[in-house]
């Protein structure tokens, strides 16, 4: 058995950052990651992403649980969801929509292929 495990996550080096793939403002937020991917098709981490809005492209079901900042996810034809830190989400698969991070926002994750 293996045992994943992200020790203080508000806090926990991230490994690898990018440009968000399909940014909508200036400047252009960044995301850091650091994960695992298992080979049954679930893959867990921490993410964390600077100020910017931006289209949410992943297609897999998620959910997520805020540790750090302040955002707002509006999915395709549906309402803002106010987001802080301490709330968490389960995104059904194919929830597409537009994030819009006000203050640096920081989450640990698991998706479902």
């Amino acid at each position: 058995m293996n045992i994943t495990h992200f020790r203080n996550t508000p806090s926990v080096g991230l490994d690898e950052s990018n440009p968000v793939a399909a940014p909508l403002s200036e400047p252009v937020a960044v995301t850091s990651t650091i994960s695992v991917e298992r080979s049954d098709g679930v893959e867990t981490g921490v993410w964390e992403c600077t100020p910017g809005r931006w289209r949410r492209q992943i297609v897999q079901q998620e959910f997520c649980h805020f540790v750090a900042g302040r955002c707002t996810f509006t999915p395709d034809g549906g309402e803002p969801i106010e987001i802080r830190a301490g709330d968490a989400l389960m995104m059904p698969a194919n929830t597409l929509g537009i994030w819009d991070i006000q203050e640096t926002v920081r989450k640990t994750y698991v998706l479902i292929f």
